[in-house]
């Protein structure tokens, strides 16, 4: 990854009459990045990816795009850039290597050199044993990689996604994933991803943006995040113990209430506990539960689980977890958002 920025915000803002769907963005993603754009319905997320592809104009502030402004330089960016979509759409009566040769030849390459292309890629995602199928006949999954293939035809520097992994089996994803790292670690390709997936944005993300009511309330990696609810004073703790006398961890969660900067003790089904603290309290814990004759299996810290991060982030916000945001903020129900995201992966296939 380098250290130059390809994709950089400046001040971007969005507003739908009195609705704010993006506010005061500034954000920088560099050259052979993956960057995870994380949040709920109406955050901001599409709007943001209609400004970055000069869909949209943005209503103040500005992006640019390996040095092309996404407002004035629109058809510049558009070959800088190759978009997939949550719900690729090919035709379905052609194949999908006759899909491929199509996108090809819309971006200006010959016919023999549009089937070179989409056979080299067609390999290179796996799809070569459905090559001659009719596309309608594809899998959700198949589609996707196929979608993969026909960003790759145009040959662009930066790729967004949305949604890449959903409605994917698990040997599927595998896969996906797999391909998503290599187009930025082999190809030095960035990738912007828009995802509900934490697990997967988890895996593949160099850093992730966590975005609540058009705004972008943290940005980073994912284990900076973690530091800094525990610098801002959050510490996250699992914990399993017993003894003989307190099977069902009543004693034990009493105990652990009463110890200095202890918040809040929760049980799971599997009968370990979650303890919240302002301190680390684990080296005191320890003593005291083994003073009051606990043996304890086990015990750690958590701050790199992207699930958690995200939950707490939320909360911070004053939102609670995987809600959509109402009010005045995020994306309204109905506006340019809805109308234009079908075509995005359209007028993404020309280049001019």
């Amino acid at each position: 990854m380098s250290e130059r920025v390809i994709i950089r915000t400046e001040d971007l803002c969005k507003d739908y009459d009195d609705v704010h769907a993006v506010s005061h963005l500034n954000l920088e993603i560099r050259q052979g990045e993956v960057f995870g754009l994380l949040g709920p319905n109406g955050a901001g997320k599409t709007t943001t990816t209609l400004m970055l592809l000069g869909l949209t104009d943005p209503t103040s502030g500005r992006a640019v795009i390996d040095g092309c402004d996404c407002t004035r330089d629109s058809i510049e960016v558009k070959k800088l850039v190759g978009y997939l979509p949550d719900n690729v759409g090919f035709y379905p009566d052609m194949t999908g290597r006759d899909n491929l040769v199509f996108t090809g030849m819309m971006n200006g390459l010959a016919q023999k050199e549009a089937g070179e292309r989409a056979k080299a890629l067609l390999e290179r995602v796996g799809m070569t044993y459905a090559a001659d199928r009719k596309a309608g006949t594809y899998s959700r999954g198949m589609r996707q990689r196929l979608g993969i293939a026909d960003v790759l035809m145009k040959d662009p520097k930066i790729v967004i996604m949305d949604e890449p992994t959903l409605g994917i089996d698990p040997q599927g994803m595998r896969e996906l994933t797999r391909l998503i790292r290599e187009l930025a670690v082999k190809d030095g390709r960035t990738l912007l991803i828009s995802s509900h997936d934490l697990y997967q944005i988890q895996k593949i993300s160099d850093r992730v943006g966590i975005f609540v009511g058009g705004q972008m309330i943290a940005c980073g990696r994912i284990d900076e995040l973690g530091r800094q609810l525990q610098n801002e004073g959050l510490y996250l703790i699992d914990l399993r113990a017993e003894k003989p006398d307190d099977p069902e961890g009543e004693q034990l969660r009493d105990l652990i209430r009463k110890s200095a900067g202890v918040r809040t003790v929760g049980k799971r089904e599997d009968g370990s506990l979650h303890i919240e603290a302002g301190v680390d309290i684990r080296t005191s814990l320890v003593r005291e539960l083994v003073d009051n004759g606990y043996v304890i299996d086990e015990i750690h810290q958590r701050g790199g689980d992207l699930d958690e991060i995200y939950r707490r982030y939320f909360e911070k916000a004053g939102e609670t977890h995987g809600s959509t945001v109402s009010g005045k903020s995020g994306s309204p129900e109905g506006t340019e958002n809805g109308k234009v995201q079908g075509r995005l992966a359209k007028l993404l296939h020309r280049k001019k």
